[in-house]
């Protein structure tokens, strides 16, 4: 596991560095100033010059590269070109936010999908994985943007059951601080938290869902596949030849193998959960790091543009990093597949 565990962590801060690098180099893809890219702080600005000192801007590129190094690590990210607030003050509440109904959302998507899909492979060919399948197949083909639309014309404007856009009503009077608004409430001095709280989740359902529909679509699929293959298996024949029953069969042997082929898959599902968040909180006007950096990409807001995707793939090579870690450490046949030995 030592060794697994120093592999991964090489090949994590080599991706990490790697993005550093595309990120600094991003500066003179971008028009305009370099120092001007990199701090937000414009020419004609009376700090313009201690900027352009504190960002090496006389050395070489190299020494350019040390100083963004350490003014990354000292998180002094610059300021924004449209609202000059600190990017990293804006880049912390803008992750959070999206972070709260990002795990929301996979953890849906997992308690939908896998059992759904478990289910279809334990009911194989009959009519309940025919429906299971053709109801995956339906919510996998519906766009994002379309899913939301429909969710909020019969939810929110027809039923008048939930809210269309924010994180909370602004009666409530809850200041932001974290950028999570679950958090937010519980750090107010508010005297109705409970309601407070009330409010915040009934405006978390649509986004959740929405983010959750694709994933868990995907999930339930690929459960299903997974697991009709594991129960195939000479191993899974020689359990039932015991005489244990299907049940147990499929929950104590077949399900847990099928699963470690699940969790190599979650880094792709997560990926692709941050690309949709954008879109998503685009719609619902939820003030995450998705909907920032499309602000951020019309107003051309190069250092918040910057500093939105270098957040977005440092979370995913993180995320990548956790899954992978996890599934050495739970199944011992992974590190055997790729050194021969635990």
């Amino acid at each position: 596991m030592t060794r697994f565990l120093l592999h991964r962590l090489i090949y994590f801060t080599l991706a990490l560095w790697l993005l550093t690098v595309f990120s600094f180099l991003l500066n003179w893809l971008f028009p305009g100033d370099v120092i001007t890219n990199m701090s937000g702080i414009r020419a004609i600005s009376d700090s313009y010059a201690s900027e352009f000192a504190l960002r090496g801007g006389d050395d070489n590129l190299v020494m350019q590269y040390v100083y963004y190094l350490q003014n990354l690590i000292n998180f002094d990210w610059g300021y924004s070109l449209v609202s000059q607030q600190p990017v990293w003050l804006e880049a912390s509440r803008t992750f959070m936010a999206t972070a709260e109904i990002l795990l929301l959302a996979l953890l849906l998507a997992l308690v939908v999908g896998l059992p759904l899909g478990a289910l279809a492979a334990m009911r194989y060919h009959s009519g309940v994985d025919k429906t299971i399948v053709s109801i995956a197949v339906g919510g996998y083909s519906i766009p994002v943007f379309w899913l939301a639309q429909l969710l909020i014309l019969l939810f929110a404007v027809k039923l008048r059951w939930l809210p269309i856009t924010g994180q909370i009503d602004p009666l409530f009077l809850i200041e932001p601080q974290s950028g999570s608004v679950l958090l937010d409430i519980a750090l107010s001095d508010s005297a109705h938290k409970a309601a407070a709280y009330r409010d915040a989740l009934a405006h978390m359902v649509l986004p959740v869902i929405v983010l959750a529909s694709l994933p868990a679509m995907l999930l339930l699929r690929m459960m299903r596949n997974t697991t009709v293959e594991v129960m195939q298996q000479p191993y899974i024949k020689a359990v039932r030849a015991r005489g244990l029953s299907p049940l147990r069969v499929a929950v104590k042997h077949a399900i847990p193998n099928a699963i470690q082929g699940i969790l190599q898959q979650l880094t792709f599902i997560f990926g692709l959960m941050l690309a949709n968040a954008v879109i998503v909180e685009s719609i619902f006007n939820w003030p995450g790091i998705g909907s920032w950096l499309l602000k951020a990409i019309i107003d051309r807001d190069y250092p918040v543009i910057q500093a939105a995707l270098l957040i977005l793939v440092a979370t995913t090579l993180f995320a990548n990093l956790l899954f992978e870690l996890y599934r050495g450490w739970r199944f011992p046949i992974v590190r055997e597949e790729r050194y021969g030995a635990t």
